[in-house]
């Protein structure tokens, strides 16, 4: 990780200076901290570890950066159901995610069929970079919840058929 670090800070580097912008303290800190989350992040979560690591940055810092950095494909930005978040993604350039619609959890699916079906697509005028593919559905720990509220519910109602068969029947 830590030569990934030294990686992009080197392509973020090239690019201020072809680009004659300057090389702020705080665009570096930002890069550092978008790449310290282990997967996705909001921009929330991203203030807040600048935040406890006493390097405050403004609103408009968080965005223009995450902006740029978006530009240089060092972080991907996702519209989720539940919001926006984003993944720093130097490495992985092709992403596939399955997503929870009942708790939100999203998880990196690694399938070389998908990426090996999307490489060997021709695109007509179009030269590929990178895709995102999200696949909705229910996780395991949503199903195994939801099953043992219907068991619990199934239950009770038997338990109260029950109850009035009983009460009936005195």
């Amino acid at each position: 990780m830590k030569n990934v670090k030294i990686e992009v800070k080197n392509i973020l580097t090239q690019y201020l200076e072809q680009n004659n912008m300057r090389k702020t303290v705080e665009r570096f800190a930002v890069l550092d901290a978008a790449y310290s989350f282990g997967s996705f992040f909001t921009i929330e979560e991203l203030d807040d570890l600048l935040m406890r690591k006493s390097f405050p940055v403004s609103r408009a810092t968080l965005y223009n950066s995450l902006k740029l950095f978006q530009t240089l494909q060092l972080v991907v930005c996702h519209r989720l159901y539940d919001g926006t978040k984003y993944e720093a993604t130097f490495i992985h350039h092709s992403n596939c995610h399955q997503i929870c619609t009942m708790c939100g959890k999203v998880t990196e699916v690694d399938s070389r069929k998908i990426s090996e079906a999307v490489d060997n697509t021709r695109f007509k005028r179009f030269r590929i970079e990178s895709f995102s593919l999200y696949v909705y559905g229910t996780c395991s720990s949503c199903q195994a919840k939801m099953t043992r509220e219907r068991n619990r519910k199934t239950k009770d109602k038997s338990v109260s058929k029950r109850v009035n068969i009983k009460q009936n029947k005195k």
